[in-house]
């Protein structure tokens, strides 16, 4: 009998009962706005940015409206210029050229390796283009840090990070978010904690710090944060920032504390899931597994695989097959934007140039959700459909 999986690639866990308790005391009260609050109380999102800021390690962090927001806040607190060229990755999603343009700058793709992280040879060699790089953890790949940081300092590279599938990973020890100047994170609810919409910002730069606080439209209320700089680095700003308004709102922020706390369960959680996955696809004829260092410590919350040199009508029969058999892939070389896939070439608002290495590993690229209401041995079943369906197709391809 063929096999065949029932669950729902979109459907999360429930929020906790403790996040759920908070946010009702914080509807009771009606204060849901960010500075709304009696006195002798802190607010809610400026007890997250406090928490979240030790969490990461950061001395600063800013909690705003969307994973978006938080790099756009990023890109104008560092003080991009329309116009300004701004280094990205061609693997990533609409989000972030979405932020550059946003700010009046112009996307500069980088290219991918087949591991799925930036190449940092193509860096290298675009590296006097650009003053700032907006770096994407595409789906959670961590690239070598340590190199991309070398190349950038060398440069004079301001780098911003987007931590958007990495809240919880690291590279050699140090948190996703902790390398560059900023690291900007993502609570959509398909990320790591839920709050439907929001994002946290984190740095250690006193002066970008105090812009994006600005930014988040402080209303020159900025005493009232716990993780932001001293009153005298306001002075310095505060006339010449503009008011962005974007700060998170209390509700929100009472939803994502808990679920803050219980961080590093749930990481583990994840990477028993796509260990399960990643075992059961291989060795699979015709599949390739991106390369996950030593020096990663990743959130495997989604699980990509390549299918290289494969015709586009072969990868639309593997899509076809699983789906027939309740597997959700995504197809990252479909010739139009779906979803979540659109690519460097999708985006037409910004020019690009042509990318032969990285069209070449698009074209054969799949990914898979892996929500936590899979069990492991959903995992496994889901793992057993993809090596069939696959393996069938490239034995009948040739």
């Amino acid at each position: 009998m063929t096999e065949r999986f029932t669950g729902t690639f979109t459907q999360q866990e429930p929020i906790p009962e403790e996040a759920i308790a908070a946010a009702v005391e914080v509807m009771r009260g009606g204060r849901l706005h960010r500075y709304n609050t009696l006195p002798g109380e802190t607010a809610e999102a400026a007890l997250l940015e406090q928490e979240f800021a030790a969490l990461t390690g950061a001395r600063y962090c800013l909690a705003v409206a969307s994973g978006g927001y938080a790099l756009g806040c990023a890109l104008r607190a560092v003080g991009v210029q329309p116009g300004e060229p701004v280094l990205t990755n061609a693997f990533t999603l609409a989000p972030v050229p979405g932020a550059i343009a946003g700010a009046g700058a112009v996307p500069v793709y980088v290219g991918v390796t087949e591991d799925l992280v930036i190449d940092l040879d193509d860096l290298e060699a675009k590296a006097d283009r650009a003053r700032i790089l907006m770096l994407s953890h595409m789906r959670g790949h961590l690239c070598d840090m340590d190199r991309l940081m070398a190349i950038c300092d060398a440069a004079g590279i301001t780098v911003i990070e987007d931590c958007a599938h990495t809240m919880g990973a690291a590279w050699n020890g140090v948190p996703s978010g902790r390398h560059g100047a900023l690291g900007c994170y993502s609570m959509q609810t398909y990320k790591h904690v839920n709050s439907g919409e929001g994002g946290l910002l984190v740095t250690d730069d006193e002066e970008i710090a105090a812009r994006a606080v600005m930014l988040s439209g402080s209303y020159m209320l900025y005493d009232r944060h716990l993780a932001a700089p001293r009153p005298e680095v306001f002075e310095r700003v505060k006339y010449t920032t503009p008011n962005v308004s974007g700060r998170m709102d209390n509700l929100r922020a009472a939803i994502l504390r808990p679920q803050l706390r219980a961080l590093d369960t749930q990481v583990d959680r994840w990477n028993d899931r796509y260990a399960v996955v990643e075992e059961g696809l291989r060795g699979t004829p015709g599949l390739h597994l991106p390369r996950r260092p030593q020096s990663e410590r990743y959130v495997g919350s989604s699980i990509q695989f390549l299918l290289p040199g494969w015709t586009g009508e072969a990868v639309q029969e593997v899509l076809s097959r699983c789906a027939a058999r309740g597997v959700e892939l995504k197809w990252f070389g479909g010739a139009e934007p779906s979803g979540f896939t659109s690519r460097y070439d999708s985006w037409r608002y910004a020019p690009s140039e042509p990318m032969p290495q990285t069209d070449r590993i698009l074209r054969g690229l799949l990914d898979m959700r892996l929500p936590l209401t899979f069990s492991l041995e959903d995992g496994a079943l889901i793992a057993r459909i993809i090596r069939a369906e696959v393996g069938a197709v490239f034995q009948a391809r040739g």
